[in-house]
């Protein structure tokens, strides 16, 4: 059957197929007033999204070569004044700066007169990039062919986040310029240090202003690329939390060992801070490389239910193993496990990883030192009901015990895990949406991945949050990173069908 969303379309029909999906309206708690002024509304403004496909596309490629890296202080000052004028340009008022302790969160509001409003979270940020990995430059935003895809958009940002909430904006451009109001009112709340744990969101979020108009809304949107290569969509009802931090060892702090680099041949006479670190790493976890070991890290983490096992059983009978493996590059999973039992692992398990480890000459060739430092980057991913207060302070007290209390524990950023009730009439109105737009999505539990949403799904708000979108996209921190344009795919989605998926999900949302 044809979406009335697909960019294949010829614009004659998608105006007729948009009209018709329009008038067969979804349950009365979950659409607009039916209303023939509405179905017309939104049969105006899917029908002008076609035409705005070449400046949606440029004004992401301008977004992609302003990449703010927080972990760099790149461009921290020109992202989000660029971020402020996106959202003005897309018809949000009084857009402000909100200051923190580090970099500036972006606020503004929408208001169309309706009677539900919805809170959108944006990040202005993107990660670290090294050019010469990419197949393409990582700023220029090319449009590079993908088999079986059609025509991407390439470069840092492309899918997490610019993509997705470019298109989110494309579809408040596309009622702007059709002179329609949303059906909904919006609340923008955007931060710009996402990518390194968002230790300062808390502090944008808690602004008086900004905490008064987030309690006016029914729950939190999170634009995303929710579709598979294959068309599929999996809806994620929460994530992990995470903690990121750093170890350092050093010879100052050890009171062993140097405190500068010297000879190498040394080792036979003096302590090696950086064997030192590596000896605290092997306490983290068990035999098995793999399993915390920290004492009293389970004892917060809750099993999933039940309801959430069958969710992760339906996925795994629907998801082909085969293309997971192939699309992350391995060839087994951890303990050997089977594919539905390394998914159990996967979204009911806290983990402790490292990140990179750094010490010493990295450089070409060989340089005989002994460092007199050495860190390791570490992230630990918390589920319900973990709190990263807790989790930290468990880490603190095990290095301690196992003597190594002298290794410095810098927490750079992290924040709790998020859960969203199913039931809730947020939720169910996004499940709706994507069974109106064709496509029946699969529920889990939470995604392995973390964002700062228990800000909004804990108190003092307690708003469900979940990611919506149609398109795809990949390669998030990771290089040639894409987001879908042009798709020769009739099962998924290219930019033009992107954007009218949230004009569908906000008149879901009324």
């Amino acid at each position: 059957m044809k979406d009335p969303i697909d960019s294949a379309l010829s614009r004659r029909e998608f105006v007729q197929a948009a009209s018709a999906g329009a008038l067969a309206a979804a349950a009365p708690a979950l659409v607009h007033a039916a209303s023939s002024s509405g179905a017309a509304d939104k049969a105006a403004v899917l029908a002008r999204i076609p035409a705005m496909h070449a400046e949606n596309l440029k004004r992401l490629q301008e977004w992609i070569a302003l990449p703010s890296i927080a972990a760099e202080n790149r461009n921290f000052l020109q992202g989000p004044e660029h971020m402020a004028a996106l959202a003005r340009q897309a018809g949000f008022a009084d857009v402000k700066l909100i200051p923190t302790s580090g970099k500036p969160g972006v606020f503004g509001h929408l208001d169309a007169g309706a009677r539900t409003t919805v809170a959108v979270y944006f990040m202005y940020d993107v990660k670290q990039f090294v050019p010469e990995e990419w197949s393409s430059p990582p700023l220029e935003g090319r449009l590079v062919q993908k088999e079986g895809l059609g025509a991407v958009c390439m470069g840092r940002g492309a899918v997490n986040q610019k993509g997705p909430q470019n298109s989110f904006l494309s579809a408040l451009l596309a009622f702007k310029a059709t002179g329609r109001r949303l059906p909904v009112n919006l609340v923008l709340v955007c931060e710009g240090e996402e990518e390194i744990g968002s230790p300062h969101f808390g502090q944008i979020v808690e602004t008086p202003e900004v905490l008064a108009r987030l309690k006016s809304c029914v729950g939190v949107l999170l634009p995303e690329a929710a579709q598979q290569q294959d068309g599929s969509i999996q809806i994620e009802l929460g994530a992990k939390g995470v903690v990121e931090l750093e170890l350092v060892s050093s010879g100052e702090k050890w009171g062993r060992g140097p405190q500068k680099d010297v000879h190498s041949s040394l080792e036979a006479q003096v302590d090696s801070p950086s064997w030192h670190l590596v000896q605290a790493l092997n306490t983290l976890v068990e035999k098995d490389g793999h399993t915390p070991a920290v004492e009293g890290f389970f004892e917060h983490a809750k099993p999933l239910t039940p309801a959430q096992q069958q969710m992760i059983s339906t996925y795994a009978a629907t998801v082909p193993e085969a293309v997971m493996k192939k699309e992350l590059g391995v060839q087994r999973w951890v303990h050997d496990l089977n594919w539905q039992d390394s998914l159990l692992r996967l979204y009911s398990q806290p983990t402790i990883n490292i990140e990179g480890l750094v010490g010493g000459y990295t450089g070409p060739g060989g340089k005989t030192v002994l460092p007199h430092k050495a860190v390791a980057k570490i992230d630990m991913r918390l589920v319900p009901d973990m709190t990263l207060t807790d989790t930290l302070a468990k880490l603190k007290a095990h290095l301690a015990r196992h003597g190594f209390a002298d290794i410095e524990v810098n927490m750079t950023g992290g924040y709790d895990p998020t859960q969203s009730d199913p039931d809730s009439k947020f939720i169910k109105a996004l499940l709706a949406s994507y069974r109106k737009l064709g496509t029946a999505p699969i529920a889990l539990p939470r995604s392995p991945g973390s964002w700062p949403g228990y800000r909004f799904t804990s108190a003092p708000l307690n708003l469900p949050a979940c990611g919506f979108g149609l398109g795809n996209g990949t390669g998030a921190h990771a290089p040639d990173e894409y987001y879908l344009i042009d798709s020769t795919s009739p099962a998924v989605r290219g930019l033009d069908g992107a954007v009218a998926s949230f004009v569908e999900c906000l008149y879901a949302l009324t």
